[in-house]
């Protein structure tokens, strides 16, 4: 079995690599690929939770296991860990485990720049920011790379934790950053991302301008979320995989709706691909969820088996 470290898999990474294999994924989803269903769990404390994700293409097939421990930030530890264990399908084995906390940081993010690049504006210059936790940075990064952002307004819980996090979004990244309430955040937006634990909306929908495109990543179990289901009645929707999407994902909220067909759902695959439509047109609202599959990480985990062997 090849194993993979923490430390060699964050030394690997970057978002040119996560996004090519964020694109592999997302077709593949929409394209034929097995995505089996998500079990989400918890720990012997049931504060602490975990998720196994599987799936299959052609050529690759396996597992990531994804696990919240929110009491390791008292203890200088990261709450997310994530481990892709890839099966040796002739014997069935494992034949590789990659450690990867870091690296599904940039696998997340990267989901969501490719739904970006192909539905957001491409004169979108603003993004605002729900969330100032770890995997808000790489959203930001990851967007960036995409779309000829300026300037990020951030919008935390927390002020003085949303003023610090926009202190270090100007620093690493050399833009424009700042704090600012949801209101103000939707309203000047061109692209929103919502990167929180939620289990209510976190704005109104009316304050969404016409031509914005929203991501939400942070609903991927029953209960949680983001959005205002105001606001996916009149948007356009897209999403990573519609029969997750309407059992854990942003879109559980109009899982009746969209049963009834007063909403439809199309795979972002399907528009990376070229066989769906992206945005419409210059006024509609893009709404991406990212519920997160296993093909992400079957992809992300060979691209790094490859980057490895080749280093």
């Amino acid at each position: 079995m090849i194993f993979i470290d923490e430390a060699r898999s964050a030394a690997l990474i970057n978002h040119e690599l996560a996004l090519a294999a964020a694109r592999e994924a997302l077709i593949a989803a929409a394209g034929g690929a097995t995505v089996f269903p998500a079990v989400i769990a918890h720990g012997s404390d049931a504060a602490n939770s975990f998720s196994v994700k599987s799936g299959a293409t052609a050529d690759i097939a396996g597992l990531k296991v994804g696990s919240y421990w929110p009491g390791n930030a008292e203890r200088g530890l990261p709450r997310h860990n994530s481990l892709i264990l890839l099966f040796d399908q002739e014997r069935g084995r494992i034949g590789a485990a990659i450690e990867a906390g870091k690296v599904n940081a940039y696998r997340t993010a990267a989901a969501d720049a490719a739904a970006a690049e192909v539905l957001a504006r491409p004169d979108a210059r603003t993004l605002a920011i729900f969330g100032a936790g770890h995997q808000a940075a790489f959203e930001c990064a990851a967007i960036r790379r995409v779309r000829p952002i300026e300037h990020i307004l951030v919008v935390a819980r927390d002020a003085g934790r949303g003023e610090a996090f926009a202190g270090q979004l100007a620093r690493d990244l050399g833009l424009d950053a700042e704090a600012c309430d949801a209101r103000t955040a939707c309203m000047e937006a061109d692209i929103i991302v919502t990167a929180t634990p939620a289990r209510a909306p976190l704005f109104d929908a009316e304050w969404v301008r016409p031509g914005t495109h929203v991501a939400s990543m942070g609903s991927d179990a029953r209960g949680k979320q983001e959005l205002p289901p105001a606001l996916l009645m009149r948007a356009a929707l897209f999403c990573d995989l519609p029969e997750q999407s309407v059992r854990i994902g942003e879109f559980q909220h109009i899982a009746d709706e969209v049963a009834g067909g007063r909403a439809a759902l199309t795979a972002i695959g399907d528009v990376l691909a070229g066989r769906s439509v992206g945005r419409p047109d210059g006024d509609a609202i893009t709404v991406f969820d990212s519920s997160g599959i296993a093909l992400q990480d079957l992809c992300i985990g060979r691209a790094l088996l490859d980057l490895a062997a080749a280093s």
